[in-house]
């Protein structure tokens, strides 16, 4: 069971935050994700203004037996979805205990404005994913120089 989140307060008290809230609404409604491919999020780097490095993280998903070929990586909308899709085995088999997971999936992650993905590569079952916060420079903060008048320095000069 569910514990359902009442969000109206923060539509009557913050402004421009709907998108967030309708995310956070969504996530705690629809929230019924498989359990597979099991999945880690990681955080590689924090932002740094001095130095110019950004946010990057990695999504590492295991997908043992699938060719890269057979997986696919699509961004629509802010949204991340892993796809892998075995071919038919039409194969006659006979198992005496089947474990391994040979099923088709998706996986679906949100993915913050300006997050891009940077690089995919699969390596000993683990389809890793890298991304990165890019800011373009429209966003980043700017400092305003500060116009001194020399008249008003004078004025003020005179008047002592």
């Amino acid at each position: 069971m569910r514990t359902q989140i009442d969000f109206s307060p923060l539509y009557r008290s913050a402004v421009g935050f709907d998108r967030l809230v309708g995310l956070l609404d969504s996530a705690a409604r629809y929230d019924t994700t498989p359990g597979w491919p099991p999945y880690n999020i990681e955080r590689l780097s924090k932002r740094d203004d001095e130095s110019g490095t950004l946010d990057s993280y990695r999504i590492e998903l295991a997908v043992a037996g699938f060719r890269p070929d057979q997986l696919t990586l699509e961004v629509k909308d802010n949204v991340l979805t892993v796809s892998g899709k075995k071919d038919e085995d039409t194969t006659e088999r006979t198992f005496l205990h089947r474990g391994l997971a040979e099923r088709n999936f998706e996986r679906r992650f949100q993915l913050a404005d300006h997050v891009k993905v940077t690089e995919a590569e699969l390596a000993n079952g683990l389809l890793s994913v890298t991304l990165a916060l890019e800011v373009p420079e429209a966003k980043k903060a700017k400092q305003i120089a500060i116009k001194t008048s020399a008249n008003v320095t004078q004025v003020l000069e005179a008047a002592e």
